[in-house]
């Protein structure tokens, strides 16, 4: 079966995007969205959302309901509460990622599990409607999450906002989850500067992530976490 375009985007292994930060910082852009389904191939978004924050303050925010073309499939309005109806006479996802991309410019942006999921969506519509590449660093609130709040069982954004006492009303729609997700990443930066430095793993050249030390046929190598998205591998120093 022939691939759809976007299928050719999402199966590529060359994204050309920002890397992975792990730190806070204070100026910034949270963003989310809300999607068909999770297949980065052949499902769609149907809402962008992003806040800017300066000096840990939001001075401003960007959102719209984005018509995907097609029904909208009740296991994701479940989730999201998003309607055919709700999007019938909203943007397309050109003019909708164009108004994102240019809200966003050049910012660092932060949101929760954007590592393998939103930029991912946001980088192929972007390349694919607009011919750009979105380059933006980013940093992920889930993996500062599971570092600065190890003793929690799950790392949700629901999670880590019950743990700091913030409001999930309105949760899995984009702009509350946003505005959910910048008070989180200002009370994990808080924390953040605490945490006691163990050795860190080493991070993928190719796309930011983690390398895992894994055994091969040959011996030990480092793989990438992101892993079949980034194959990148490096061999394991021995020391001596």
């Amino acid at each position: 079966m022939e691939l759809t375009r976007m299928e050719k985007f999402a199966n590529s292994e060359n994204r050309n995007k920002g890397k992975r930060l792990n730190k806070y910082v204070q100026d910034y852009i949270v963003f989310d969205l809300e999607t068909t389904g999770i297949d980065q191939g052949r499902d769609a978004i149907i809402e962008i959302s992003a806040i800017k924050v300066r000096s840990g303050e939001i001075i401003s925010e960007y959102s719209t309901l984005v018509n995907p073309g097609r029904h909208i499939p009740a296991g994701a309005t479940a989730v999201n509460g998003i309607t055919d109806d709700m999007v019938r006479n909203q943007p397309d996802i050109k003019e909708a990622i164009g108004g994102f991309t240019h809200y966003i410019g050049a910012d660092i942006l932060v949101g929760h599990n954007i590592h393998t999921f939103d930029t991912n969506f946001a980088y192929d519509a972007a390349k694919l409607h607009l011919g750009i590449d979105m380059k933006n660093d980013y940093v992920d609130t889930l993996y500062l999450a599971r570092k600065c709040l190890p003793q929690l069982s799950h790392h949700k954004l629901t999670d880590v906002s019950k743990h700091f006492q913030i409001e999930t009303k309105g949760a899995h729609r984009a702009l509350n989850d946003c505005i959910m997700n910048q008070r989180c990443y200002e009370e994990l930066g808080k924390i953040l500067g605490t945490v006691k430095e163990t050795a860190p793993e080493p991070e993928c050249p190719v796309c930011g992530g983690n390398l895992i030390k894994r055994k091969g046929k040959f011996g030990e190598f480092y793989g990438c976490e992101n892993y079949p998205g980034c194959k990148f591998t490096m061999n394991v120093r021995r020391s001596g």
